[in-house]
This record gives C-alpha cells, structure tokens and sequence, in this order.
C-alpha cells in the first residue's frame, strides 16, 4: 500500500475505499457524543479513542480537521428509537432533581464535565465544537417543517413521524433487505397510529401540562435523530466527509440520520464515510451497559490502580472494527507492556535526533490501512529495539508516532530524587522493602498505586528508577 494514501472502512459501501476529502485539505467530521445522564463507561470511551485515532492519523496526513462532539442532553428514550423513559429524566430521578428543562441542563452540564475530563485522562483531543442538543431546537423545527412540507412526515397524536416507504433507500447503511413498503413489524412496540411500525420519530408531543419547548410545530422535545443532523448540518454543511460511531448506532440512528438529512437537504450524500467500532464486552460477551457489574467507568480503573492510558494502549492493541473482551488481567497485561515501552524510552537519554524515515513509512502505511494500530505498535516495538539505530532517533521516531498514538512519551521523564513527592518515596520504600521479603503481590499493588499518581517505577541494576508519567 502506499504511505501517503488512506484506505478507511465505509459502513454504506462495506469496502476499504480511498479517502478523498471533499475539500482538498480539510476534513469535517462528526462524532455521536455521550448523552449525558451519568457517567460514560469504558465501553463508551472505546468509540472516542477510535475517533481520536482517525482524526490524528488524518492530521499525520497533512489535513486540516474540523470535528464536532454532540452532548446529548434531551430526547434520547431507553430504547435508543421512539419509547421508553426519556435517559436525561431517569437521570433527574436518580439523583432527586426536579423535572424541569433547568434541572435537567444542570445535570448535563456536570456529566459533560466529566466527560471531558475522560477525555483529557485519556490523552483524547477534545474536538473544535461540542454543542448541546437542548440550544438546538430552532434548527430541529426548521427541518421537521421541512419535511413535513415535503410530504416525507406525518402528525399522530403522540408526534411526528418520518415515513421510511418514501425513502427508497432506507436501509442501505444497515445493510438489511427488507422492503420499506413491507416492513411492518415494529422495532420499538406496536403503534397503531404509525403508517409503517418502522417510521421513526422526528417529534415527540407532551403530554398535557407536561415539559417540553413551544414551537410552531407543536410543544414537545426532538426525536433523539433529528438533533444529529441538525447539528451536524449547521456546523459542518449539508455535506460532510466523515461521521464516527458505534455499531449499535447502524441499523436505528444513522440509518435515519441519512433518510431525514438527505430528504430534508435534497443532497446524497449526507455522509461521504461511515465509521463505527465495534462493541466492548465483559464476561466473555456481555455488553457494558450503565447497571450492573458491567457499568465500568474510567474512576474504576483508577481506583485498580491503573493508568487511563494504559486503558487506551490495551484499546490500540485491537483493531477498532473487532470486538474486544474486557477483562483486568488483559488491562493489566496491557500496562505491564506500556510500562516496558516507557523504560525502554527512558533509556534513550535526553538527545533528540531525527526521525527514521523508512519506519516511519511503515507506520504511517499501516495507520493507512484502516487505522491498523495493533501493526503500528509493532512498528514501535521494533525500532525500539533496533541495535543500529542511535538512541537519539529512537526518540525522535518515538515522539513522532506518539503524535498519534498519544501514550504521553512527551510527557515522560526521569525525575531527580530530590524532586519526587514525599508520598511517592514513601510508597517506592515500601515497595523496595516488599520485593526483599518477596512479596511480590503487594509490591504490584503498591507499584500500581505509583502508576495512578502519575509517576512510574523501574527496576535497574542500580535499584529502583523512578519517573514522572
């Protein structure tokens, strides 16, 4: 393959296709944010390493980015379609808030914090625009109007429907062969009112008295779809190069994404790429889901011990578009390998030389190949280990591909003994004393407790080396 082109995985074409921005040197991407009535859970962040993995692989092409993160913050149901409680009130109820449009963006304000403070721990770049779905409702009237006046939706008495048997090519991205005209099975419970049990919800009415925005199209809250492409559209155009998400988003929300941009734009496509991750499971296949033992937050991995980007090297050693497995001693594996990438940094000194530019075509040809970071690693490990390279290269070389991998060798450092905290030489003491009585079990555990506050810890001929993370 040749290093200066990208080949990326189109969901809608279910090929490997040459990237071709639309505009020469700027790519506009869309990423499906978080909806924000607590806090993201391991699985969730998987889809914004891949994410970020994209737009700094493109970056490392020379391109300009313009990306947008959405918050959903209003109008996203339990059942991700048309019923259910809506996640922003099963929020408000949780932590004994008020059912009010001013409660309910307090909630989500905090839980946005969070987070981007996620995203900050995970060395993930935060994009140019995260707008809130709740400051959206004009654009949202604007195209339900549209398409009312098009004649592509219909009033019910709970909302308004967009009518799938008049978009020919409703179920391209989810790749199903079903026929609109006769689908009738429901995916979200029989409504009676619906022409087609498969027509989706671009607004939803309130019940009376009950919450929601007055507009001309009646008082209610947007349909969970509806806020992405009116997002999307106002700060990216009607057509833009690449939309990011999950797998679990193909078959329901970019499915009518696609139906109600196209038809209420006139323009195809809405999306020239579709990229979506695979899901992230624990217990040998139960999906990580926000209850239960599965709802994993990245405070938990801090709270093991472990370093948030260790969790984001263990992501970078699966292709993004294969499921994962979950498991803390695969997390711990990952860290114990991170930790070895960092001695061997450590001991390249402090010159900086220049980058090696045949290892760094074959980084940059593997990122190319669909954003093939487990063969990208191994290019890393090998120049690493390379006995005719010169310490000083290694590290420029390194530098480089960290511009995309973002494992924070930047940021890595020897620390002088004097400058390291009192409670981490407390801890390092503790540690050495543990591994002279051979208890290796506490010295991990106290090795892991260093990790978390940021300092990282080598064993050398010389005895303990200890530096900053």
């Amino acid at each position: 393959m040749n290093s200066s082109k990208i080949q990326l995985y189109n969901t809608l074409s279910r090929t490997k296709e040459e990237f071709v921005p639309i505009h020469k040197d700027e790519v506009r991407m869309y990423s499906c944010g978080p909806t924000v009535y607590d806090y993201a859970h391991i699985g969730n962040l998987r889809a914004y390493v891949f994410a970020d993995i994209l737009q700094k692989t493109l970056e490392y092409y020379k391109y300009k980015i313009k990306r947008v993160i959405n918050i959903t913050d209003i109008g996203h149901l339990t059942s991700d379609a048309d019923d259910g409680e809506d996640k922003m009130a099963k929020g408000l109820k949780r932590e004994g808030k008020p059912f009010t449009l001013e409660a309910m963006k307090e909630l989500a304000v905090f839980y946005k914090e969070k987070f981007m403070e996620d995203l900050s721990a995970m060395n993930i770049k935060h994009p140019d625009i995260i707008p809130f779905a709740s400051d959206h409702i004009k654009e949202d009237v604007e195209i339900v109007g549209k398409l009312l006046e098009k004649g592509f939706a219909y009033k019910t008495s709970d909302g308004i429907y967009f009518e799938i048997a008049k978009f020919p090519d409703y179920w391209q991205l989810s790749g199903r062969k079903d026929s609109p005209e006769e689908k009738t099975e429901s995916r979200v419970g029989e409504n009676v009112e619906k022409k087609n049990q498969a027509d989706f919800a671009l607004w939803k009415f309130s019940a009376k008295d009950g919450l929601g925005y007055e507009t001309k199209i009646g008082k209610g809250f947007p349909g969970w779809h509806i806020e992405c492409s009116a997002m999307s559209i106002k700060y990216l155009g009607e057509q833009f190069d690449i939309h990011t998400g999950g797998i679990d988003h193909i078959p329901v929300h970019h499915t009518n994404e696609i139906a109600q941009s196209e038809t209420y734009t006139g323009k195809k496509p809405f999306v020239r790429v579709w990229m979506h991750n695979n899901f992230l499971d624990i217990n040998n296949g139960e999906k990580m889901a926000k209850s239960g033992d599965g709802f994993i937050t990245l405070q938990t991995v801090k709270e093991k011990g472990i370093s948030p980007i260790a969790y984001r090297f263990w992501i970078l050693m699966g292709h993004y578009r294969t499921k994962m497995n979950f498991n803390w001693e695969a997390l711990g594996g990952a860290e114990t390998a991170l930790g070895r990438l960092y001695g061997l940094y450590l001991e390249l000194g402090n010159d900086i030389g220049a980058v090696h530019e045949e290892y760094r075509n074959k980084f940059k040809e593997y990122l190319g190949d669909d954003l093939d970071t487990p063969r990208a690693l191994t290019i890393l490990w090998d120049m690493l280990k390379d006995p005719n390279m010169s310490p000083a290269d290694k590290k420029a070389t390194t530098l480089d591909f960290d511009k995309v991998l973002g494992l924070g060798f930047e940021s890595l450092k020897e620390v002088d003994q004097e400058e390291i905290p009192a409670e981490i030489a407390q801890l390092a003491a503790l540690r050495q004393a543990a591994r002279g009585s051979k208890d290796f079990q506490k010295s991990d555990e106290l090795r892991k407790k260093i990790n978390s506050l940021g300092y990282e810890i080598k064993d050398t001929d010389g005895g303990q080396k200890i530096s900053k993370i």
